[in-house]
């Protein structure tokens, strides 16, 4: 059985809302906070290693072939590799992020599954909203080659078609609790924000 108080959390919000820094703050946070280190689950973390790596296999050589031609990994491809991500990184008294997954329903339901079979309680959804104009704004003054008004309506539009659906798969579940965070403030106050609304104090 895990520790009482390893939390779990889920993070979403679309490019651009800064998720990926509220991450690291929370890890940061909880750490200063308790002491204990946080398991961070992140697809595009676990693509990358695989896209780096040089090891070959079915698994590998489909993600590399789908991440160079610019396509979505499958759902049961992405449900394997973080099991087995979380598989090898489970420790009972420890944190864990999970970040970037699950983005479907389909991947939804595996999660729900998954987190029961490792006796995970009380699952925290961080939500940080952002309106489309700001994740515009935000993502072309990044500057990123690949990152136009065209590709980036795309992106905003395929997010909200399956990733709010697959974030609302668990409203009124029990063992779930989705916050709603304000994007659109200082990098500091979304932080708070979090801090607040899951019950910590600064």
């Amino acid at each position: 059985m895990p520790n009482e108080n390893s939390q779990t959390f889920v993070f979403f919000g679309v490019g651009g809302s800064g998720k990926g820094t509220q991450v690291k703050l929370l890890t940061d946070f909880l750490k200063s906070r308790d002491g204990r280190e946080t398991i961070y689950i992140g697809t595009g973390e676990i693509f990358r290693k695989i896209v780096e790596s040089s090891e070959s296999n079915f698994d590998t050589r489909a993600v590399k072939e789908l991440m160079h031609s610019g396509r979505l990994i499958p759902d049961e491809m992405t449900n394997k590799l973080v099991a087995e991500a979380v598989e090898s990184n489970l420790s009972p008294n420890k944190h864990m992020i999970f970040d970037g997954y699950p983005r479907t329903v389909f991947q939804s339901e595996k999660f729900t599954d998954l987190v029961k079979s490792i006796k995970r309680e009380n699952i925290k959804i961080i939500y940080i909203e952002l309106s489309e104009e700001e994740a515009m704004k935000r993502n072309l003054l990044r500057g990123r080659k690949d990152d136009t008004r065209e590709g980036l309506s795309k992106r905003f539009e395929e997010y909200k078609n399956n990733v709010i659906p697959a974030m609302n798969y668990f409203k009124n579940k029990d063992n779930y609790q989705i916050f709603t965070i304000n994007g659109e403030q200082s990098i500091e106050n979304v932080h708070k924000d979090i801090i607040n609304k899951l019950g910590y104090s600064l």
